[in-house]
């Protein structure tokens, strides 16, 4: 446990779940809780320094847009930003975008006690990550079946990451944007169909998405293209 003090922020949709989780961390002698977000609108990140950390808390009932809006602002405040989440419900890609967007630790909204809360925001801010035990035999599973997907669809342009999109994953899908057909993308950057094809399986099945309007919407707000 870090004997430093770090600064908390609470981050919630609604002013009652807010007021429960700070009713968790106003008492410990290490945490000074700031002034949060509710409603996920305003205010900023916590700040920290070497010797205070700082931390967001934020609770979620489920992934939606505007919690992954509210989870990259936080996340883009700094490059040192820790981040825990409490959740009520984590889908499959659910996991992985929260992993993806560097979400520090997650605690589920049923088990969030004052010791595993305060748990959670020390891991982070000693720069740790803590997840519940079945969040980690499912990402691992997870990790291990999209590390087999793109290694079935690495193609021309070298190894695919794990997560975001490759050069030639761009490529491709500037092009499908902009309305062309597989044969005309294979033309226009020297790939076989076959290939094209392989790189947008692989693309959707490391993603999560679900055909190639999704992939397009996706690269397009996460502003790929």
């Amino acid at each position: 446990m870090l004997t430093t003090r770090v600064t908390v922020t609470v981050h919630a949709s609604d002013p009652l779940s807010r007021a429960g989780l700070i009713s968790h961390l106003r008492h410990q002698p290490t945490i000074d809780v700031m002034a949060g977000r509710e409603g996920h609108g305003g205010g900023g990140a916590p700040r920290g320094t070497a010797d205070a950390p700082a931390v967001a808390v934020m609770l979620a009932d489920r992934i939606d847009e505007p919690t992954t809006a509210e989870l990259r602002r936080l996340l883009r405040a700094g490059s040192d930003q820790r981040v825990v989440l409490v959740a009520r419900e984590l889908r499959e890609p659910d996991l992985l975008t929260v992993v993806e967007y560097g979400v520090r630790a997650i605690i589920w909204r049923h088990q969030a006690t004052e010791e595993r809360l305060l748990s959670a925001v020390h891991s982070a801010a000693r720069g740790e990550g803590e997840l519940p035990p079945d969040l980690v035999s499912r990402l691992l599973d997870q990790v291990g079946r999209l590390q087999r997907a793109t290694a079935a669809g690495t193609g021309p342009g070298g190894t695919v990451p794990l997560f975001g999109m490759a050069p030639r994953e761009v490529d491709v899908l500037r092009l499908l944007a902009e309305g062309f057909e597989t044969r005309q993308i294979s033309e226009k950057l020297a790939y076989s169909e076959r290939t094209v094809k392989n790189i947008l399986h692989a693309l959707m099945t490391r993603l999560q998405l679900t055909n190639r309007a999704h992939a397009v919407a996706y690269a397009l707000r996460e502003g790929y293209i």
